[in-house]
């Protein structure tokens, strides 16, 4: 849960916010997620989240896609003693991410965002989701 927004250094370190670190410090993996963000998974989690990908049809071409793009890019990473982590250039590319960053809890993983782009992005989702009149979320109003 939350909005945070640490820096990226001229190294590609990312700060863990503090609140996460316990959980995430056996280790993590950080790929692409929807929307030009980050997904930062522990490594449980993100197991979970490649078996599912495992048990789709091969058939299927959308499921081949999602496989190849989650996993590809993926980069496990052990954050370091003061809870930095590194992002990997190719991802850093594929998010926009420069100095400023946004991380924000997702449930079971992070999301890292350029900050402006997660700013373009709430703006825009803000009245749509003030207004939602039909149950998105099963069993949620």
């Amino acid at each position: 849960m939350g909005t945070h927004t640490p820096r990226l250094d001229e190294k590609g370190r990312l700060f863990l916010p503090a609140k996460f670190r316990d959980r995430l410090a056996a280790g993590i993996v950080v790929t692409r997620g929807q929307d030009h963000c980050l997904y930062v998974f522990p490594m449980d989690g993100f197991i979970a989240e490649a078996e599912k990908r495992q048990t789709a049809p091969m058939s299927n071409k959308a499921a081949r896609d999602n496989a190849r793009m989650f996993l590809a890019s993926a980069s496990d990473e052990i954050p370091d003693k003061q809870g930095r982590i590194t992002i990997p250039a190719v991802l850093r590319t594929y998010a926009g991410l420069t100095r400023d960053c946004t991380v924000i809890g997702a449930g079971g993983h992070l999301e890292v965002w350029d900050t402006q782009t997660w700013a373009d992005y709430s703006a825009a989702l803000e009245g749509p989701y003030a207004n939602q009149s039909e149950e998105v979320v099963p069993g949620s109003f």
